[in-house]
């Protein structure tokens, strides 16, 4: 029976986020420590100490879901012995770093380029998301065709659930089309910009360089990327894929019926909170899914 390792991307972070890992394992420590001096400024103090509102930052909001996913991999030691590994959006960048595709600073000094790259792009175009729930992905997929303006499906989250992504106007014109069509809701969601479409090229093209530039090797295992929602272990294809990531919509569904079809017999999500344990049930009740216990002993 394979074990599926699954890392967990915006929206899941919360005040004292690892603190506890910070507080009771040395290499924890040291590890954020490190980060506090890679990003230069001291983001263990808002992980553990800040507001809703200050964690909310894209510029702070990934770097520490990045960091509480990969520390906590980390401290799992043998316990962490994935067949395949996916992350959700942001959480991409935790499994690559996880499954030894690239270095812990070099993936998070690219998290910090990222962040930065989205807040710009979101400047140049005020935009945003909403999730709908309730209707089939083609009934979306058409619909946003229709609309006029900039909006598309985004991430395709479950059965049932996709998140459409862009401009102000054209997504809020698309939620009344959805509602009209029987939308169990159409709910925008409280999101800087219009991440994973066309309104984040400026983002994508300032990222190129940053991932190009970076040193990527074979993971220990496959990596199921959102782009392909299949299982890839080329350092070449594996760079090339991420550089899409940001324009391209996440396709969680297909990634989670595409493990359980080679094999996953099992998913453990790795980070704060507990939202890619409630997809994989939506996929299949019955499959077991759980978090990861802090060993403090």
């Amino acid at each position: 029976m394979k074990k599926a390792f699954v890392f967990p991307g915006q929206g899941s972070q919360f005040p004292g986020m690892a603190k506890d890992l910070y507080d009771t394992l040395g290499a924890a420590k040291d590890r954020f420590e490190q980060a506090n001096d890679i990003l230069g400024f001291r983001i263990t103090d808002i992980m553990f100490d800040g507001t809703e509102e200050e964690l909310k930052q894209t510029k702070v909001t990934q770097p520490a879901i990045f960091l509480h996913s990969v520390i906590l991999a980390e401290s799992m030691g043998d316990a962490f012995q994935p067949d395949m590994v996916a992350g959700h959006s942001l959480g991409e960048f935790s499994a690559l770093v996880s499954a030894g595709a690239m270095k812990f600073e070099d993936g998070l000094k690219l998290v910090s380029a990222r962040a930065q790259a989205m807040q710009r792009a979101c400047e140049i175009n005020p935009s945003t998301m909403a999730a709908i729930l309730g209707l089939e992905d083609d009934v979306v997929e058409s619909t946003c065709a229709e609309i006029d303006g900039v909006v598309v499906a985004a991430n395709y989250n479950c059965p049932g659930q996709l998140v459409i992504s862009g401009s102000n106007e054209a997504v809020q014109k698309a939620c009344e089309v959805f509602t009209e069509k029987g939308a169990r809701r159409a709910l925008l969601l409280p999101v800087g910009g219009a991440f994973h479409s066309p309104l984040m090229e400026p983002a994508r093209e300032e990222l190129e360089g940053a991932i190009s530039a970076t040193a990527f090797t074979a993971p220990v295992c496959p990596i199921y990327q959102n782009v392909t929602a299949s299982a890839v272990t080329s350092p070449e294809e594996i760079q090339a894929n991420l550089v899409k990531q940001l324009t391209a919509p996440v396709r969680w569904t297909q990634t989670m019926q595409q493990m359980i079809a080679d094999g996953a017999g099992e998913a453990v999500e790795v980070g704060p909170g507990k939202v890619l344990q409630g997809l994989f049930k939506k996929i299949d009740r019955k499959f077991p899914v759980s978090g990861v216990a802090l060993e403090t002993s």
